[in-house]
């Protein structure tokens, strides 16, 4: 080539085109997938979640602890109304927690099991935001059958049932749903979901309820989340700032516990499934299909509130108990079983 002579006889070869059968690799060519494979993969995807979920669901269900008898009907029970009501109950309960974890928790030694926090949840039929309103425990009420007392003593004397039938009889709330929760199931819940991010407006320190905390925004674990909504210190009405530091925080670890980060993560999501069956005990008519209602209206940002105080009473026996202002309380509760918004005037004096 070019003026040399080309060793051998054989013949040049043709230079061969690119796409030339012979010019291609040993193994053929590369096939494509086709868009209906990919279909049939996706479908069988979808199918697996599917079925993983349904398997989840029905676990779920059977892990739920249901109290037999709290919403049993009464004479004089009111009448069911638009919407759902939830009553949602954190008791002091230290089932569960060892000592080393009732020292570690400053929960103390306390026997039996009271009401540390209760919460009225409305969701609307419609488009409004659900309502949740917390009810103090130290609020003065009648208890049927037992005279004028705090509201948490209907518990400590009747338990679920009795605090449920006061509860519906000194707001005429008819309640469909009831949750409670203790301390242990509190912290596993928290932890469960990697602790949840709070602002605190300021530096807070209790000994008795196991808390130090720094002002600001800081990422809280179950046992400082359990300080938190248990202490008492800080602004001019103790009792007010604490259902407010409470409700923040429902709020807080409902949204945290429902995002996509948690749920669809196996190592998240599992362990928060085990923690919430463990922690909680439902009246025996709700599912985990209520369950799930509960928390997307929990993820909605609910408008919060506080049945609004109206003095103090003395209890005989009892010491100083909270008065509810009667007509801004009636206000609250006939907007509920109307499936209406609380008042705009009746907010802006009990939120914040």
């Amino acid at each position: 080539m070019y003026g040399k002579e080309r060793a051998g006889r054989s013949p040049v070869k043709p230079l061969g085109r690119r796409d030339d059968p012979a010019q291609r690799p040993p193994g053929g060519p590369r096939k494509r997938i086709s868009a209906g494979t990919i279909l049939k993969i996706l479908a069988g995807l979808l199918v697996v979640l599917l079925v993983a979920g349904v398997g989840l669901f029905f676990w779920i269900n059977s892990r739920l602890a249901g109290i037999d008898g709290v919403l049993d009907d009464y004479d004089g029970r009111p009448a069911d109304t638009p919407g759902t009501n939830w009553l949602l109950v954190g008791s002091d309960s230290r089932k569960g927690l060892t000592a080393a974890q009732r020292r570690k928790l400053a929960t103390g030694r306390a026997a039996g099991q009271r009401t540390d926090s209760m919460m009225l949840l409305h969701i609307p039929e419609g488009s409004d935001k659900p309502t949740l309103i917390s009810l103090p425990r130290d609020s003065a009420v009648s208890i049927p059958g037992h005279g004028r007392n705090k509201l948490n003593a209907a518990y400590a004397i009747g338990g679920p049932k009795l605090l449920a039938r006061t509860v519906e009889t000194v707001t005429g709330v008819h309640i469909d749903h009831y949750m409670e929760i203790g301390f242990a199931g509190f912290v596993g819940i928290v932890d469960a979901v990697g602790g949840v991010e709070i602002n605190v407006p300021a530096a807070v320190s209790d000994p008795k309820a196991g808390l130090k905390l720094k002002k600001g925004r800081q990422v809280l674990n179950g046992s400082q989340a359990l300080g938190f909504v248990r202490t008492r210190k800080g602004g001019a009405l103790p009792d007010f700032e604490r259902t407010k530091r409470q409700r923040q925080f429902l709020g807080a670890v409902v949204k945290k516990a429902a995002s996509p980060g948690v749920l669809l993560n196996p190592f998240t999501s599992i362990p928060l499934a085990m923690s919430a069956t463990d922690a909680v005990e439902v009246d025996s008519g709700t599912g985990a299909l209520n369950m799930l209602s509960l928390g997307l209206a929990m993820g909605d940002s609910p408008v919060t509130t506080v049945v609004p105080f109206g003095g103090e009473e003395i209890i005989p026996g009892g010491g100083t108990a909270i008065k509810w202002d009667r007509t801004k309380a009636l206000a609250i509760f006939n907007a509920l079983k109307d499936d209406k918004p609380v008042p705009q005037n009746i907010l802006d004096g009990t939120t914040g």
